[in-house]
């Protein structure tokens, strides 16, 4: 991987096809939460600058052909992936900095992986069959003809967290603009470059009409209930906690909007007793994986009560020698939480398993010296004979801590990991790949991983069931969230669509 270049982001927000300063000329800092050191200031959005970003979207809906000209969408969005490639250095370096992302996972989580999505959306546009003749039928003694037409669902508003920034952007612009909305992004305060970078490389670098695509960064995290509630506004999406998601929904219910949620998770990992433990359960240890700020990790490891001993001296090896500290060290995958808020909020959940009875096997603080005073590092931390009811066992926390559950067969391993009103992932390791399929069959989740295999694509619709959220992101699946579903009743007798 080559050196990083100096960090050179756009710190203006895109709001009617024009970068600009929030209205009333404010900043707000952004840390670096490896050091504690201040990165720059990104652009202050206000109500007003919201409110004018909400009005150009609208417009560009309303008033131009983006919503039906599909090589247009197709051009646009090819040109953004193109652009996003010729920044990809750039776009590395603003993840590591201010999301603390580790330059190893970079190429998975973070940048290369995610930037390849949009090609797979600037595709979808153009292949899309977004119009289609149904079978005839009888109706009033005669044939009927029907056209089942998907068309765009109008405006988006867009909120998006701070554990995988770049990402998560991605996923939402890439097929709410695939589908022929047109959308405001508010990105986390916690990592701003990571969306008006994005800003930049669209108002530079490709022909998007004035006001398709507004991204507007603000410190107040409030303002992207306008978003929710503004009527103009038809679809809302949300990823982020549990409850927040409920506060979107609700805000949105007044206006009726279409409502898509990818919320939290607390996933199982279900090691059978079949499976090898040598091989598998270091593997446990990736729970401290970006400092555990995912909400598809599998932070609740079930591991047979018969082999319970053998399980917990291999886990406490994996943890002791697992390595984090300084993102930009490829050694290490674990950088820190995102800041002193979440820093502390993990510690509070840590102190908490121990109140509740839960063995602190490793792990527990913060780590001495400058990782854990100037920057935001918790160590990783593996907690063992853990209540399945427990507050670390049902909520989510967001950190490099392990909860591991002992388990009396398959059905009571079941029952655990559905014991939760999360159903976001999982995991089941087996020598059995049979085995763990029917198994798989019983877990309500969205998605689930048997015998090391894993789900992660752009086309893979991706959500969960229960309180981990509505709908699917990524994949067909995730782009028709962006889509209305129109039927036309024709005369039987007519060509079109035949």
């Amino acid at each position: 991987m080559t050196a990083l270049p100096a960090l050179a982001p756009e710190t203006r927000n895109l709001i009617d096809g024009v970068l600009c300063d929030a209205s009333n000329g404010n900043t707000f800092n952004n840390f670096n939460p490896t050091n504690g050191e201040l990165l720059g200031t990104a652009a202050d959005g206000t109500k007003d600058d919201m409110l004018r970003a909400v009005e150009a979207a609208r417009r560009a809906f309303d008033e131009t052909d983006w919503a039906n000209n599909h090589d247009l969408r197709s051009r646009c969005l090819r040109q953004l992936y193109e652009g996003m490639l010729e920044e990809k250095e750039q776009l590395r370096a603003i993840v590591i900095a201010e999301a603390g992302a580790s330059i190893s996972l970079t190429g998975f989580m973070h940048v290369d992986d995610p930037i390849e999505m949009m090609s797979y959306w600037s595709d979808l546009a153009a292949s899309y069959e977004y119009e289609s003749r149904m079978v005839d039928i009888p109706f009033a003694g005669r044939q009927q003809g029907r056209l089942l037409c998907r068309e765009p669902a109008g405006v988006v508003g867009a909120i998006t967290p701070w554990n995988v920034p770049l990402y998560l952007n991605i996923a939402k612009i890439g097929p709410a603009l695939a589908s022929g909305c047109s959308l405001i992004l508010k990105p986390a305060p916690d990592t701003p470059w990571s969306a008006t970078h994005l800003g930049k490389i669209i108002a530079e670098k490709t022909d998007f009409p004035a006001g398709v695509v507004n991204i507007v960064g603000s410190s107040d995290h409030l303002l992207g209930e306008i978003l929710s509630t503004d009527p103009r506004i038809d679809v809302v999406t949300f990823t982020g906690s549990t409850a927040t998601g409920r506060r979107v929904m609700e805000n949105a219910s007044a206006t009726v909007k279409n409502v898509f949620l990818e919320l939290g998770g607390k996933s199982a990992n279900i090691v059978l007793d079949d499976a090898n433990f040598e091989a598998v359960l270091p593997g446990a240890a990736m729970t401290c994986v970006h400092g555990g700020q995912g909400c598809a990790i599998t932070t609740r490891l079930l591991v047979p009560r018969a082999r319970y001993d053998e399980a917990l001296g291999i886990l406490k090896t994996a943890f002791e020698n697992w390595n984090y500290g300084d993102p930009t060290n490829p050694a290490n995958l674990q950088g820190p939480q995102i800041s002193k808020r979440q820093q502390e909020r993990v510690l509070g959940y840590i102190e908490q398993g121990k109140k509740e009875g839960a063995r602190c096997l490793v792990g527990g603080k913060k780590p001495d010296g400058d990782l854990g005073d100037k920057g935001c590092f918790v160590e990783p931390t593996l907690f063992v004979d853990v209540d399945p009811n427990s507050t670390i066992a049902q909520e989510e926390i967001f950190g490099p801590v392990l909860c591991v559950i002992p388990y009396e067969d398959d059905d009571d391993a079941v029952r655990i990991a559905n014991n939760s009103e999360y159903g976001l992932c999982g995991a089941i390791q087996t020598a059995d790949v049979d085995r763990g399929i029917a198994m798989a069959r019983r877990i309500r989740t969205g998605t689930i991983s048997v015998a090391g295999a894993q789900w992660f694509h752009v086309d893979t619709p991706f959500g969960g069931y229960k309180q981990s959220g509505v709908g699917r992101e990524n994949g067909v699946m995730g782009f028709e969230e962006f889509l209305e579903t129109k039927i036309i009743a024709i005369p039987a007798d007519s060509k079109v669509g035949k």
